[in-house]
Order: structure tokens, then C-alpha cells, then sequence
């Protein structure tokens, strides 16, 4: 029986074969150099600078009809508004002005699923909230629900949806333990198909550890692991779903994206040269960006974007790959902080509660999906 089976190998250490195999391919990675993606032209998309504008921000949370709290930092006292003010300037060239109509219109009778962890979610919402600004009187229809939530556009027939899968592969439950299978991907891919434009995300989750962990065990070649090398089963788990948008994908309908590792600012010594000051734990009391000109990832570069690049490079279909995290990594003063959710004072005064790898909205997600607007009419 599959639960005896899992309950008798709790103690099951992952020395076989397959798992040596896995760990010593995702050492090579370290070797490896990450993509810098472009268009046709000279104009490098993802490397430039951020540059202040008055003309920013595309709306105002009270005016968004759905923001979660732990993205809404007005809403919560967050009293600064710089960060709101920032453009991206690529290199050699400018992104065209978001225009809501225009998404409308191009995606008329369409449908656009974002699939990942919370950080789809993050740009669902500002995505929602871009286009709703230019046309708050359209009919409209929100229907939420684990995993997938749904925003219609009624009046142009536009679907945006989020499911929620941080693994992209399955989780089982089984007597009550959560098993990650790595090479299993049916459940959730049976509710991506027949999808216009998909957008997928993930990372996070791969490294969670404790009570933050999102499986009991893990499933790989028959087996059953309480845990393994991180990027490791991350690769394995990204190339079954490689695997299934290969096989399963229709080119001539479907569009393919992925969002690149978001990332988070945890430690101030990324921009502080080892020199921390009282507003410099983590993210906290942070109001500007990193000053730099988008040419050097500052810090240290996520190793699972690293596996992320890798994954797309070996698959058949064309997968855009937006690759957001450089100029992410610039937004310091772009995260909630302590103002998500509904903190105490006492609370909001310690720097331990910043949510430093979410983002506020409006701000950073919208360049998200300015990129991805970009991509999709230009």
C-alpha cells in the first residue's frame, strides 16, 4: 500500500544513483553564464536603468477593485511615495507607455493564465490593476478560489487567471502528508490547456525549509525522500514540466512565458558594503533604489535562476523567458516592508516582520508588465 510504502522509508537517505546524478548536473550550473535576453533589434529589454518619472504610478490602489493586503502598502501606512516614481530605461531604447485599451483589444476574446507561486499572483493583481485604470466602467466579473482565480473582462471577452501551483509539478496528499511528485505534472496541467497566453513562475518554495516547507516528501523514480540537494530536485521538477508544455503545448495557439526569480532583499550587505545602519535590516526603512547602471547584478545572483535558464535552453518550444531579476534586484525600496497586512505598531517598529520578497502595488510588478506588454504587441 503507497502509504505504508512512504510511512517505512521516512528514514530513506538520498544516495541513489538518480540523486547523485541530479546534483552533480546542477553543479555544473555554477559554470554557466545567464541569458541576456533582447529583441530584434539593439534594444537589450532586461539591462538598463531605472530613472525617476512623475508620470508613475499607471493607478492608485484604493482605485484597483482587488489588491491582497500583504501587496496593498498604502493601504497599510506606508508613507513614502518615491518608490512609486521609477521608469525602466532599457538599453538603447524606450518601453512603450502601457495602454490598457490596446491589451484589450490585442487579447479580445482571449484568455492569459499566470501559474507559479505568490509572486504570479503579485503580477496578476498590477496586471488586473493596469488595464482596469483605463476602463473602470467595463463589466467585470471576479470569481476566487484555490488554486485558480478568475478576472473577466466582460465587455472584450478577456480572461486573466492565476492558479496557483508553486512547483508547477503535483503535490499529493496522502494520509495527510504532502508528497511532491517531481515527475508528475497531470493534475495541474489539466487545467492549463486550451490557454491563449500562459506565464509561468517559480523558485521560492524550492528552498523553503521548516514549517515554511511546502511537502512532507518527496517522490523521484519510484521513491520516496524526506529531503534532497534544492536545485536539484528543482531541475528534475522544472523538466517534467519542460516536458509536458513540449508535448502537450500547441505552438500555432499558445503562447509561452516564464517570469524569471524575483528577488528578495534580505540582506542589506548587497547594497551597503557591509556597513548596516538601523534603517538597513533587511529591506526595512528602504526608499530608493540601488544606485546602479544595470549592467552588474548587485549581490549574489540566484542560483535558481540559474536552473531556470538551463531548463529553457533545452526545450523544443520557444519559451520567452522574462527575465526580470536584475532589474529587480535594484528595488530595494520596492517591497512591502511592515507594511503588509495588519501589523501592530509594535510589530511595524521591528524590522523582523518586513516582507522583503513580495512587492507593493503599484510599483515593481507593473514594469513586469510593461515588459510583458512589450513582448506581446511589439
Amino acid at each position: 500500500m503507497l502509504t505504508l510504502f512512504i510511512l517505512t522509508l521516512q528514514c530513506y537517505i538520498a544516495s541513489s544513483a538518480i540523486l547523485y546524478s541530479l546534483k552533480h548536473h546542477h553543479n555544473n550550473l555554477h559554470h554557466q553564464r545567464p541569458m541576456i535576453h533582447a529583441n530584434q533589434t539593439t534594444c537589450a529589454l532586461f539591462v538598463g536603468t531605472w530613472i525617476p518619472d512623475d508620470t508613475y504610478p499607471f493607478y492608485q490602489s484604493s482605485n484597483c477593485p482587488m489588491i491582497d493586503p500583504q501587496f496593498n502598502c498604502k493601504m497599510f501606512g506606508r508613507p513614502d511615495s518615491d518608490y512609486l516614481r521609477y521608469r525602466w530605461r532599457p538599453l538603447n531604447c524606450e518601453l512603450p507607455r502601457f495602454n490598457g485599451v490596446q491589451f484589450l483589444m490585442g487579447m479580445k476574446g482571449k484568455s492569459i493564465m499566470f501559474v507559479g507561486d505568490s509572486l504570479g499572483r503579485n503580477q496578476w493583481e498590477s496586471l488586473i490593476c493596469m488595464i482596469y485604470n483605463e476602463v473602470p466602467q467595463t463589466q467585470t466579473q471576479l470569481v476566487r478560489g484555490v488554486p485558480l482565480s478568475t478576472f473577466r473582462f466582460l465587455d472584450y471577452g478577456v480572461t486573466l487567471s492565476f492558479y496557483k501551483a508553486p512547483f508547477l509539478v503535483d503535490v499529493d496528499v496522502v494520509q495527510g502528508k504532502r508528497v511532491l511528485k517531481l515527475e508528475e505534472i497531470d493534475v495541474n496541467g489539466d487545467a492549463w490547456k486550451n490557454v491563449d497566453i500562459l506565464s509561468f513562475n517559480s523558485g521560492h518554495w524550492w528552498t523553503h525549509e521548516g514549517s515554511l516547507q511546502g511537502w512532507d516528501y518527496i517522490e523521484l523514480g519510484g521513491k520516496y525522500y524526506q529531503d534532497m540537494d534544492r536545485l536539484a530536485a528543482m531541475e528534475r521538477g522544472l523538466k517534467t514540466w519542460a516536458n509536458w508544455v513540449d508535448s502537450k503545448v500547441d505552438k500555432s495557439r499558445t503562447k509561452v512565458f516564464f517570469l524569471g526569480i524575483s528577488p528578495s532583499h534580505i540582506n542589506p550587505n548587497e547594497w551597503t558594503s557591509g556597513v548596516t545602519t538601523a534603517s538597513s535590516k533587511n529591506c526595512y526603512g528602504e526608499t530608493g533604489p540601488i544606485s546602479s547602471t544595470g549592467t552588474a547584478y548587485p549581490g549574489v545572483f540566484p542560483e535558481q535562476m540559474k536552473v531556470i535558464d538551463m531548463v529553457i535552453r533545452e526545450m523544443n518550444y520557444p519559451v520567452y523567458l522574462l527575465d526580470i531579476t536584475m532589474l529587480s534586484a535594484f528595488r530595494k525600496d520596492a517591497h512591502p516592508s511592515v507594511y503588509s497586512g495588519d501589523l501592530s505598531p509594535q510589530q511595524r517598529a521591528n524590522p523582523i516582520y518586513s516582507d522583503c520578497s513580495h512587492w507593493c502595488l503599484p510599483g515593481l510588478p507593473d514594469t513586469w508588465n510593461e515588459l510583458f506588454y512589450t513582448t506581446l504587441f511589439y
